[in-house]
């Protein structure tokens, strides 16, 4: 069964919760002979290689750095990957999955065979996304902050396309690992002893029954909110003058941090789940002036959140992944005197958000829905430009985002103003890949 179940992990692996039925053919059409398996396992390895499976820099002017920072021990303690502004650009040498454990996660999230995981750790172990790993915090500047929730079955580190745009162009973002066993893995140290000889204790994703779906979700959703403001207090302090130890023990100084924020212009960033989160986080903690959903997974919300919700509010929809009943549930938010936007990007799927649509060649990429119609690198800077020209008007900065304005109100080619049942369905008009400093 390992070809079907490898389809479905790359399907799944980018956050599609489990309400939202695959239409996966009849096991009964694959072909589990040892010789196709090892031909399909050979595919992806093909396309992993390949020139066309690099996670794109940032094209802002700032160089980019990556750190891992924990706070605190137990399954309480915070646990974020940091992009950021660097002093200088040093080698892009950011591990992308750094944990054999992480594959282990998703293999054991699909009931696939173990072997799966260790072949996908052999396949992307060592693949590096274009960071510098603790480099020098860049000082002498306030930085706007953003905190990120990733989707189910995801964790902190494969969104790095995202973090490293909006990094080089003069953000900290802290990608937030949830510890509700929505990820398909993450791990904390029991105490300080544990950590000095990093041993780790692992938890998994818990697989729901359908009949404890929803009574769960809802609690993973509140539980995901408090992660992210507990990040967003654990980085403040330092803000304040008040370091913590970074129980990873990593080279990256903490106090590099100390007047480094603006604690004025903080947002929140999610995918799926994470899309979910950012809803119920904004309605519990002002300390966030607003909030991007891209792709937001609806069915954790809550009916009556929408009432909750004065801050500013922007949806980034892919073409396929919403239905009606979702769309309608959205549009809920908007309430009169309220600021709320959204679009949709043309012949994009739900994994156009994160990394997983770079890594594989363009056959494995469309056949596995990791990739849409539109070329990736067009999606992911249509969504990083809306998303920085929303957050300059709402957090008041100074930077030039409000030249993509446009694509806040779905001005362009590859977008639809509002969701995708708000327009007729036309074949997409398709940019190439840009350039390092193409507008869209």
């Amino acid at each position: 069964m390992v070809p079907l179940k490898l389809h479905a992990l790359f399907c799944l692996l980018c956050c599609l919760p489990s309400v939202h039925p695959f239409h996966w053919q009849d096991a009964s059409s694959f072909d589990f002979r040892p010789s196709v398996m090892f031909h399909k396992l050979q595919s992806v390895m093909s396309a992993a290689g390949s020139g066309h499976s690099k996670i794109p820099k940032g094209n802002g002017s700032y160089p980019v750095g990556c750190t891992d920072l924990m706070f605190g021990y137990g399954n309480e303690s915070v646990f974020v990957r940091l992009y950021y502004p660097a002093q200088h650009q040093g080698r892009l040498d950011t591990v992308w999955i750094p944990n054999k454990e992480y594959f282990w996660g998703l293999s054991i999230f699909l009931g696939t065979p173990s072997i799966v995981g260790n072949i996908l750790h052999l396949l992307y172990g060592s693949l590096t996304t274009p960071a510098s790993w603790n480099s020098p915090l860049r000082t002498g500047e306030k930085y706007p902050l953003i905190v990120f929730s990733h989707g189910l079955g995801a964790f902190r580190t494969i969104y790095s396309a995202i973090g490293n745009s909006l990094a080089s162009n003069g953000f900290i973002v802290a990608t937030v690992e949830h510890r509700d066993r929505s990820a398909s893995a993450t791990y904390y140290f029991e105490d300080q002893a544990a950590a000095k000889v990093e041993n780790r204790s692992w938890l998994y994703l818990r697989k729901l029954k359908q009949e404890e779906s929803e009574s769960v979700r809802k609690e993973q959703v509140q539980q995901r909110a408090r992660e992210c403001s507990r990040a967003l207090s654990a980085i403040l302090d330092i803000e304040h003058g008040n370091p913590k130890e970074n129980v990873l023990g990593s080279a990256f100084d903490v106090k590099q941090l100390k007047d480094a924020i603006d604690e004025t212009k903080i947002a929140l960033i999610g995918h799926s789940f994470g899309g979910a989160t950012v809803l119920q986080a904004l309605s519990e903690d002002q300390r966030f002036r607003c909030g991007v959903a891209l792709d937001p997974w609806m069915y954790p919300v809550s009916e009556e959140l929408h009432r909750r919700i004065p801050q500013p509010l922007f949806f980034i929809n892919s073409a396929k992944f919403q239905t009606p009943k979702d769309i309608a549930k959205m549009k809920d938010f908007y309430q009169p005197g309220k600021e709320r936007k959204m679009i949709t990007i043309k012949g994009s799927v739900h994994q156009n958000f994160d990394d997983f649509t770079f890594i594989t060649g363009k056959i494995i990429g469309n056949k596995l829905t990791l990739k849409g119609e539109i070329d990736s690198r067009v999606a992911i800077d249509l969504t990083n430009k809306a998303s920085m020209a929303f957050l300059q008007k709402h957090l008041g900065l100074h930077k030039g985002f409000d030249q993509w304005d446009s694509l806040v109100e779905g001005d362009d080619e590859n977008l639809i103003p509002g969701s995708p049942f708000d327009a007729v369905t036309q074949a997409p008009a398709l940019q190439h890949s840009p350039g390092p400093q193409t507008q869209s």
